[in-house]
C-alpha cells in the first residue's frame, strides 16, 4: 500500500476512535490497538517528513458536543507524550528527582474553590474548552465541600467510578446490550449527566494529581519549588491525592515494578503512569511543544497478555439488528481471571485479524477487565460471515458505514430481535409497562402472542392462555393488563425512545418533540435535512429518524400503536413571557437548586438557554455582576445585560427591556 495513503487511512480511523472516546463515551477499539496505530502513525509521519493537518498527533482533542454549559479553560490542558520504555523514562528524568503516579483512566475534572468552598468545577473537555458540572461534582464522593484555603484555589484530578461500584452497577442491569463496557464510559457519562441525582447514585471519585499555581505568592513560596509539597498541601486540605513515590534515575524501575504489581488489587481504573518533575520550576523552565508540556511524560505498559487457540465465532443478534462477532477461544487465565470470550466487534476486525478457526491469537484484557484481540499469529482468515441470522434464519446483510463494514439481519420479526425490542419498548423511560420483563416477553414471543409492538395492546385476547401459563395466574395477569391499559396515555418523547430507533435517546426524542411542537405528525413526516438542523442532532441521527418513519413496515407499525394510546396534554407553565429571549446562565445560584432548574423554567415560559455568551443572547445571568469572568468580560463588550437572580425572580429585566 502507498505509504501517504497508510497514513490518511490511519488519520480517519485514529480521529473515528477518538471521537467516539471523547465525544460519544464509547470504545470503537481498545487502548492497545489504538496506541499500535498512532505509533505507526508517528513512524510513517517521521519517515515521509509529512504531517497532515488532521493529524491526531497534532491535534489535541475534538469539540465538546453536549447541552452542558460551556467554559474555556485558562490555558489549554494538553495531553501527555508518553512511553512503553521504562529505560525511556529514565533518559527522560536525567539526574534530576521526580515523582511518579498513578495515570487515571477516568475523566479528567477542575476544581475551582473561593473562599473556601467549590464555585466550579469544569471537565477537560477538548483541552480547550470544557463543560461545566459544578452541581454534579458536589455529589462525588470523596471531594471535600469546605476547604480552610481561602483564596482561590484550582486543582485538576481525575474522576473515576471504582470497578467494585461498576460491578454493581452492571449487576442490576438485566439487558446485556445495555450493559457498560468499562468503567471509564460509565464515569463520563455520570459526570456529565443533566441530572445530579444521577451523579451522585454513581459513586464518583475524585483524585487530585495537579495544583494549579495559586495567585497567593506566599503560598508559592512556601511550596519551597516541589511538587511533592504540594501534594503534601493538598492531602492537608482534605484532597484524596493520587498515589506517588519520589524517584531517580536509580531507583525508577523499582518505582515502576511497585505499581506494576500494585495495580493488580486496585479498585480503581488506571491505564498506566505520570512521571514529573519534583523542581516545579525547572519543569516549567523546558516549555511545551504544539501538544505535549515537557514537564511530565506518561507510561504507559503494555497490558498482560496470553497465547491461545481461537476456537470458534459466535455470531451474537442484538435489538438493533446487529449481529456481533465474539470469539471462542481455549481458557486462558488473564489479571486473575480465566478467560474464554471476547468480542471482536465487527466484521472489519476480523477481516483486519485475519481471523479462522485453529488460529494461534494473542488475548489481553484491556484495562483490566474487556477481554480484546491483540495480534493473530497465524491468519488463516477462514471465518465464515453467517449467510443466515442464526436466530431466525433470514439472509443477512452486510452494511458499510464509514468504513467499517457491519453484519445485520433485515428480518424485523427476527424473536432476537424483538425481545430486546419489547424490552426496551417496555422500559420506565419508554412505556413503563411494568410486569413486563424480558423473559415474559419471550414467553409470549414463543406463545405466538405477539409478533409485533401493537400486539401487546391486544394481550387480552390471550387471557386464558396467559392464565394456564407456568409462573402465571389471575394477578399476574391482570398487573399486566392494568400496566398496558395505564400506557395508553403516553408521553410522545417516551414513545418515541421506545421505538427503538438507532441512535435516540430519550435526551434525543425530547429535542425532537419540543422541536416539532409535540406534534407527531410533524415528526413523521420531517426530512433528515429538518432534523438533521435541530441542536445536538446532526445528519447521522437526522438520517436515521427520517428514514426509520419512511420505512412502509415501520410506519405501519407506528399508526397502529397510535390507534391504541393518546398522548399526554402539554402543559405550559405560566405565560410565555420570554418568548425570543436568549440567556446565558453562570456563577452559583441561591434560589434554585441547579442550573437545570432555572434552565427549566426559563424555557417553559418560552425562552432559551444557550452555553456561552453570544451577539445572540438576550441577558446574561451571573449573582455576581462585577466579576471578572470571561462570560461577564464577553457580555460587556458585547452591550449584554448583565442580570442577577433576583432580577430575572422579580422580573425586573423585563420592564428595562
Amino acid at each position: 500500500m502507498d505509504k501517504l495513503q497508510r497514513m490518511k487511512d490511519l488519520i480517519d480511523l485514529l480521529n473515528k476512535a477518538s471521537k467516539a472516546y471523547y465525544m460519544d463515551s464509547e470504545e470503537i477499539m481498545s487502548n492497545f490497538e489504538y496506541d499500535k496505530l498512532y505509533d505507526e502513525l508517528l513512524e510513517l509521519e517521521k519517515e515521509l517528513n509529512t504531517v497532515l493537518s488532521n493529524s491526531p498527533t497534532i491535534r489535541v482533542g475534538y469539540e465538546v458536543v453536549s447541552e452542558l454549559p460551556k467554559e474555556k479553560h485558562p490555558s489549554p490542558m494538553l495531553s501527555l507524550d508518553k512511553t512503553k520504555d521504562v529505560e525511556a523514562l529514565r533518559d527522560w528524568l536525567m539526574d534530576k528527582e521526580g515523582l511518579i503516579s498513578w495515570k487515571m483512566d477516568g475523566l479528567t475534572v477542575v476544581l475551582t474553590y473561593e473562599n473556601g468552598e467549590l464555585v466550579k468545577a469544569v471537565t477537560r473537555g477538548n483541552g480547550e474548552v470544557g463543560e461545566v458540572i459544578t452541581a454534579n461534582a458536589k455529589t462525588f464522593k470523596n471531594i471535600p465541600q469546605k476547604i480552610s484555603y481561602k483564596n482561590t484555589l484550582s486543582i485538576r484530578g481525575e474522576a473515576v467510578i471504582k470497578y467494585s461500584d461498576f460491578e454493581k452497577i452492571n449487576a442490576e442491569i438485566k439487558d446485556i446490550d445495555a450493559k457498560y463496557k468499562n468503567p471509564r464510559n460509565l464515569c463520563s457519562g455520570s459526570v456529565r449527566q443533566l441530572q445530579s441525582k444521577i451523579t451522585a447514585e454513581r459513586n464518583v471519585h475524585f483524585f487530585a494529581f495537579y495544583l494549579v499555581d495559586p495567585e497567593d505568592p506566599l503560598l508559592i513560596e512556601s511550596f519551597d519549588n516541589s511538587l511533592s509539597k504540594r501534594f503534601e498541601f493538598l492531602a492537608g486540605l482534605g484532597f484524596e491525592v493520587v498515589e506517588y513515590k519520589k524517584v531517580d534515575k536509580d531507583n525508577i524501575r523499582d518505582a515502576v515494578k511497585y505499581f506494576s504489581e500494585v495495580i493488580k488489587d486496585n479498585d480503581f481504573p488506571s491505564d498506566g503512569l505520570v512521571l514529573s518533575y519534583e523542581d516545579v520550576a525547572f519543569g516549567k523552565s523546558l516549555g511545551r511543544t504544539a501538544k505535549f508540556p515537557r514537564n511530565a511524560i506518561a507510561f504507559k505498559w503494555q497490558d498482560e497478555e496470553a497465547l491461545t487457540t481461537l476456537r470458534e465465532i459466535e455470531w451474537s443478534p442484538s435489538r438493533t439488528g446487529l449481529i456481533n462477532p465474539v470469539a471462542i477461544f481455549d481458557t486462558v487465565s488473564l489479571e486473575g481471571t480465566d478467560v474464554s470470550r471476547a468480542s471482536v466487534h465487527n466484521i472489519s476486525i476480523v477481516k483486519e485479524l485475519a481471523l479462522g478457526i485453529g488460529d494461534e491469537i494473542k488475548v489481553y484484557k484491556a484495562n483490566m477487565i474487556i477481554p480484546q484481540i491483540s495480534e493473530n499469529l497465524t491468519r488463516s482468515g477462514n471465518v465464515e460471515i453467517p449467510k443466515c441470522c442464526p436466530c431466525c434464519g433470514s439472509k443477512t446483510e452486510i452494511k458499510n458505514e464509514n468504513g467499517t463494514e457491519t453484519l445485520n439481519c433485515p428480518n424485523p420479526l427476527c424473536p432476537a430481535k424483538n425481545i430486546k425490542l419489547f424490552s426496551h419498548f417496555a422500559e420506565r423511560n419508554a412505556m413503563n409497562l411494568d410486569g413486563l420483563s424480558e423473559q415474559t416477553m419471550e414467553k409470549f414471543i414463543d406463545s405466538g402472542f405477539i409478533h409485533r409492538l401493537s400486539d401487546l395492546y391486544h394481550l387480552a385476547d390471550h387471557k386464558d392462555e396467559i392464565i394456564n401459563m407456568d409462573g402465571f395466574g389471575e394477578k399476574s395477569y391482570n398487573n399486566i393488563i392494568e400496566s398496558i391499559d395505564v400506557s395508553r396515555e403516553a408521553d410522545m418523547a417516551g414513545f418515541i425512545y421506545g421505538l427503538g430507533i438507532s441512535g435516540v435517546g430519550l435526551s434525543n426524542a425530547k429535542l425532537l418533540v419540543k422541536h416539532f411542537d409535540n406534534d407527531i405528525e410533524k415528526i413523521i413526516a420531517a426530512s433528515a435535512e429538518d432534523i438533521s438542523e435541530i441542536d445536538h442532532m446532526g445528519d447521522v441521527l437526522g438520517k436515521n429518524i427520517s428514514g426509520y418513519f419512511k420505512d412502509p413496515d415501520n410506519l405501519s407499525e407506528v399508526r397502529r400503536l397510535l390507534s391504541e394510546i393518546h398522548f399526554k396534554a402539554v402543559e405550559v407553565a405560566g405565560e410565555q413571557d420570554l418568548t425570543g429571549l436568549t440567556f446565558v446562565i453562570t456563577g452559583s445560584l441561591n434560589n434554585y437548586t441547579n442550573r437545570d432548574e432555572l434552565k427549566n423554567e426559563i424555557e417553559n415560559r418560552g425562552g432559551k438557554v444557550a452555553g456561552s455568551v453570544s451577539s445572540k443572547t438576550s441577558f446574561l445571568i451571573n449573582n455576581d455582576i462585577t466579576s471578572n469572568s470571561g462570560k461577564n468580560k464577553k457580555a460587556k463588550s458585547l452591550d449584554i445585560p448583565i442580570i442577577t437572580e433576583d432580577d430575572f425572580i422579580q422580573r425586573r429585566f423585563l420592564d428595562a427591556n
